[in-house]
């Protein structure tokens, strides 16, 4: 498995990262054994860079995460674990000094660890950016200080939140953003900012190469946002890859991983075999390239709604 850098962290990441909110049973229950043997193959296979957040299954993500990281046994310094915080299931949004202090230490216990390699704020566009920028990401340097947390991140899905925080914070103070839906064969709108991180020194994560579902054969769950126009062609380009025998899925995989600014793309996973099937996409995309004729085909279907999202967030004054 390929191993990227992560921005100025000096941190390597797998190219495939390993998300872990289905360990938290959001999309149906994950028995133990099951989520156990899925870690281990990741590590096995090199995959070395796992998600999770305490909003994940209401905390149930990160307390199994830390189970099967405990059970691989494998030297902490060869994996990277990132969660986040200001986000929770039953308490909504808090993104404030005191929450996100206590969070990251509920946290470390659930994950059975004594640091984070990163902590992310999760999903800043629901709060006032300025928040963000006047409180949140000082404690956030605060628990990098006290070494919880070795880098720190915001997430969050309008990519506008990114430079308005950045412009307003001390150089340096924000080491990676994790953005998602915006690097996939339907929304390449990330790579427009690309040069922008890179030239504030920020890693760039990247997740839902999927598009939380949009590129499968299944389709996306009943509670997508996305416009219908973007799930009707979305289906018309899984059903043209299925007649032709191919899997949009992976095309939608190999597509994310192909832009080496971007260190990692996070896809969730929950048994061993999806483990597999996304380490082999990825290694198929190194040895023999994408499909092109493939991807120009389906590209055409999508170009109607190239770049259409949604709104995410509450207005920013």
């Amino acid at each position: 498995m390929e191993l990227r850098e992560l921005g100025g962290t000096g941190l390597r990441v797998s190219a495939v990262g390993f998300g872990a909110s289905p360990l938290g049973n959001v999309f149906g229950d994950v028995p133990r054994d099951t989520a156990r043997s899925a870690v281990r193959r990741a590590l096995d296979l090199g995959v070395n860079f796992f998600d999770t957040s305490p909003y994940y299954g209401g905390t149930i993500s990160e307390s199994v995460l830390g189970d099967c990281l405990r059970h691989a046994a494998v030297p902490r310094d060869q994996f990277v674990v990132a969660t986040k915080c200001g986000r929770y299931k039953d308490e909504g949004f808090d993104f404030s000094a005191a929450r996100v202090t206590r969070s990251v230490d509920e946290s470390l216990v659930r994950l059975g660890l004594d640091y984070v390699d990163i902590l992310h704020a999760h999903d800043i566009e629901f709060t006032s950016l300025d928040q963000i920028v006047n409180e949140t990401i000082p404690a956030l340097q605060k628990i990098k200080e006290s070494g919880k947390a070795r880098f720190i991140g915001i997430t969050g899905l309008p990519l506008s939140i990114y430079p308005y925080v950045l412009d307003r914070v001390p150089p340096g103070s924000v080491d990676v953003i994790l953005s998602y839906c915006h690097f996939g064969i339907n929304d390449t709108s990330l790579v427009d900012l690309l040069p922008y991180l890179k030239n504030k020194g920020v890693g760039v994560i990247t997740a839902s190469p999927l598009a939380m579902g949009l590129l499968t054969d299944s389709g996306p769950p009943e509670w997508h946002p996305a416009p219908e126009q973007l799930k009707s062609a979305c289906r018309a380009a899984a059903e043209h890859c299925g007649r032709k025998g191919k899997s949009i899925t992976k095309l939608a995989m190999q597509y994310s991983l192909m832009n080496n600014e971007i260190s990692t793309v996070l896809v969730g996973m929950n048994s061993s075999k999806q483990v597999e099937e996304n380490v082999a996409a990825a290694l198929e995309l190194s040895t023999s390239g994408i499909d092109e004729e493939l991807l120009h085909e389906v590209e055409s279907i999508l170009e109607p709604v190239k770049n259409v999202t949604w709104p995410s967030g509450i207005e920013q004054s």
